[in-house]
């Protein structure tokens, strides 16, 4: 989600309830007061304001409506209600600077909040203009259009809403896909062998992580309001940093989770994250081979991505800046996805493809080593932390395996730490599965979680289920395959696949099963 594009949209709104009400639609079919709120305090305040003013108008609109004319106080309220909508706007930047950080899933309801909200702003204004003048229009053509835009309301409230209260402040029952739908056509799958993995969490507050390599510095650092440890990138002139990793296959890929602070309208255009396939581990782009994408961090500006490869000594055919104004993501922990698969290369940012190139790698087996190289940010204002780099060999299609073998097993599909909330990048296999069931309408799945061993056996026997349902609920309510051709179950980390000891093999044991019934 980019919600400068929705920022954008809004202060636009704004300036359309001020300058061009008269032209908008008049608009009589109630619009309904979202029901929860999103958690965000400006966002919140925002909406709730919103439609306080909006109720006043409305009720007004409904005397007029029955021909019952307005007296004097009738007037104040309506001219009051008017004043009103300048101190609602005065919220934009709050609401701008607090979605800094929050994820997916409070983005996308904030967001569907904000255009309820901006909607009645409209209503709002434009009728209480109309009341004033004794000018209000109606015409047939906006009740139709007020009830399909509604209905379109709820359907979205309905997809995207998450972290659901009732209005007396009770829980209500939250459905673990919302949120989800921005990610449905994501088609990003991860490896299903992992080769490298590395979370931080076996490495100590202040050090170089154990399984890097660099030629210059970095650290391990814990961050307020974000979870576990995060390695600290430094920036600088031919500065690099690299995992342990000394042979790539074919077919592969690449994850990893970006944090960054202090960037603004002040940092340089110049200041990229470059993210490097070489031929040698040397600090260095490489000796004879190399294929690089570069993401911009500049701010001020929106700034190409840029890719570019050298074969055999020489510059290759690729040198490219592709357009992409991912100014917003790379200021919101994006999770950055790579999938080479022989010669092609492609590259998400969040649920975003931004690269797609078919012949990339222009020599097979020749480029073993990734690296990190991040240059132009000022030192100790400007900084970037990287964190859940996974290497997995495959990405290969899991259609045909589950078809053929009758079985498949998955560590592909993430959860938020400790619950059963689908982190929405894992969308690409959750959507694979969908079409091996909507292929083949006789098929039938048993879905079966499992976890590794931290914590209580039971609090992970638990866990476990509920990821798998999770995993039902998503393939039900997302890609509407019919519950009945699904059951769960989970396993808790009495199964483990790899060593629980390590971070690797955590990973492996953290895993989602399908398996034909």
């Amino acid at each position: 989600m980019k919600h400068p594009a929705f920022f954008k949209q809004f202060l636009i709104t704004i300036c359309l309830t001020f300058f061009l009400a008269p032209n908008l639609e008049a608009q009589t079919k109630r619009i309904k007061r979202p029901k929860s709120s999103v958690g965000i305090s400006s966002v919140d305040n925002y909406v709730r304001n919103s439609f306080d003013l909006y109720d006043k108008v409305y009720k007004y609109d409904g005397y007029a409506a029955a021909g019952t004319p307005l007296d004097d106080d009738d007037i104040d309220v309506l001219e009051d209600a008017l004043d009103d909508l300048a101190l609602i706007s005065e919220s934009a930047p709050d609401i701008l600077s607090s979605l800094d950080g929050q994820n997916a899933f409070k983005k996308a309801k904030a967001t569907l909040q904000i255009n309820k909200a901006n909607k009645a702003l409209k209503y709002s204004v434009k009728t209480a203009k109309e009341l004033l003048a004794g000018e209000r229009e109606r015409e047939k053509d906006d009740d139709d259009s007020s009830e399909s835009n509604e209905n379109s309301d709820e359907e979205s409230d309905k997809n995207i809403n998450n972290d659901n209260s009732t209005d007396d402040g009770e829980e209500e029952p939250s459905n673990v896909s919302d949120g989800l739908e921005v990610y449905s056509k994501y088609d990003f799958v991860p490896g299903d062998k992992i080769l490298f993995f590395d979370d931080f969490s076996q490495d100590f507050v202040g050090d170089l992580p154990s399984k890097w390599n660099t030629n210059g510095s970095g650290a391990i650092v814990k961050l307020n309001k974000v979870e576990g440890n995060w390695f600290e990138l430094k920036a600088g002139y031919r500065l690099y940093v690299i995992p342990d990793i000394n042979e790539l296959p074919e077919d592969y890929t690449i994850e990893f989770d970006v944090l960054t602070s202090g960037l603004s309208n002040q940092t340089s255009s110049g200041a990229r994250l470059h993210i490097v396939l070489s031929d040698t581990n040397a600090f260095s782009n490489g000796k004879t081979h190399y294929a690089a994408v570069t993401l911009p961090l500049g701010q001020y500006a929106a700034f190409n991505i840029n890719a570019y490869n050298h074969f055999n000594g020489k510059g290759g055919m690729i040198n490219s800046g592709l357009t992409a104004d991912i100014r917003d993501e790379v200021k919101n922990q994006p999770h950055i996805a790579i999938s080479v698969t022989k010669k092609r290369y492609r590259l998400w940012v969040n649920e975003v493809k931004y690269v797609d190139i078919p012949r990339f790698i222009e020599e097979l087996d020749v480029l073993n080593y990734l690296k990190f190289h991040l240059y132009g940010l000022k030192d100790s204002e400007e900084r970037v932390f990287i964190k859940n780099i996974k290497v997995a060999e495959g990405g290969v299609d899991l259609r045909r395996k589950l078809l053929s073998e009758g079985k498949i097993s998955t560590n592909g599909i993430l959860f938020d730490s400790g619950s059963a909330n689908i982190q929405p990048q894992s969308l690409g296999i959750v959507r694979q599965i969908s079409q091996v069931l909507m292929q083949d309408e006789s098929i039938k799945l048993n879905i079966i979680g499992h976890t590794d061993s931290d914590g209580p056996d039971d609090a992970n026997l638990k866990l476990s289920k509920a990821r798998a349902a999770a995993v039902k609920d998503a393939l039900v309510n997302i890609y509407n395959i019919s519950a009945d051709r699904l059951t769960t179950d989970g396993k808790g980390e009495t199964q483990p696949v790899g060593d629980n000891g390590t971070a690797d093999g955590k990973a492996l044991n953290r895993r989602v099963e399908f398996v034909k019934t």
